[in-house]
């Protein structure tokens, strides 16, 4: 009897953190199911888009990529399934609050605002908003918009703190509303538009993809600050500590270095509050 119990015992603590109990939520879901879903957007390089050929690619997705396999190991499932869903700004939030998906793999800022629909993971990246402009239009920073047109895509954090930004420069710009980000940079060369507004980074990668290149330029500042998460159900602590547990795992060994230079690597090493963010997040087990 000693024996059995023993045996018991071991087996018990022997199992993955998400077999310590009975599953619920998420992790329930993707157990029957075989099956996870993770939401990405199709045109936010370098963090998430559509590859060649149209096969996810980017930051975030190798985030989600580690996750998966993690979760996999965990649930002691022998060949979890996949499956990637494309998400845009507007229905982001509701794939993850309906369980479209089980997690978006993008390029979202964390906000108060939003985590009364959706939860959020550790941090992922460290960005801040700025503007993406031509060569012509003359515009160094905010206070150079003044009767410019300026391309941002309605209901993100970046439309918000320009439009702060812009009130505290006393300018007036005409907006050009644009529905992503690769319509974004097209005003830009179609000449609909002087300025694009976004994220610092994507702007980086946007550029990068542009033929002519000498046409357009980044602005010298930010004008906000942008904490990017994984988004997740809300009150579903077990998956997001399965999410949060790999994410550390990459931060603390320093395997998320392999992956920033994958996506980053023109940029040199990550900025110190970049670092700061993985020490930060990279919690022991």
């Amino acid at each position: 009897m000693k024996t059995a119990l023993t045996s018991a015992l071991l087996a018990f603590l022997l199992a993955g953190p998400a077999l310590g109990a009975d599953l619920q939520g998420t992790l329930k879901k993707i157990k029957d199911s075989n099956t996870i879903s993770m939401g990405y957007r199709e045109s936010s390089p370098p963090f998430s888009f559509a590859g060649v050929p149209g096969k996810p690619a980017g930051y975030s997705v190798d985030l989600c990529v580690r996750i998966a396999a993690g979760i996999q190991r965990d649930l002691g499932l022998n060949n979890l399934q996949t499956r990637w869903v494309p998400v845009t700004v507007d229905d982001r939030m509701a794939a993850v609050a309906n369980g479209t998906i089980d997690i978006e793999c993008g390029s979202t800022t964390n906000t108060l605002s939003r985590q009364e629909q959706v939860d959020f993971s550790y941090q992922t990246f460290v960005d801040g908003g700025s503007l993406l402009v031509t060569a012509a239009s003359g515009i160094k920073n905010v206070a150079d918009l003044g009767g410019k047109r300026v391309a941002l895509i309605p209901g993100t954090t970046t439309e918000k703190a320009l439009k702060e930004a812009i009130a505290k420069a006393y300018v007036n710009p005409q907006f050009v509303t644009v529905k992503d980000h690769a319509e974004g940079v097209a005003t830009l060369e179609k000449g609909t538009a002087d300025a694009y507004a976004s994220d610092m980074v994507l702007l980086i990668g946007l550029a990068a993809a542009i033929k002519d290149r000498v046409q357009l330029r980044l602005a010298e500042d930010y004008f906000s600050y942008e904490p990017y998460g994984l988004m997740v159900r809300r009150n579903d602590s077990a998956f997001r500590l399965a999410v949060n547990r790999t994410l550390a795992n990459l931060y603390r060994t320093g395997d998320i270095l392999s992956i920033f230079a994958k996506w980053f690597g023109a940029m040199g090493t990550p900025s110190p509050m970049l670092k700061a963010m993985y020490l930060l997040n990279g919690l022991p087990d």
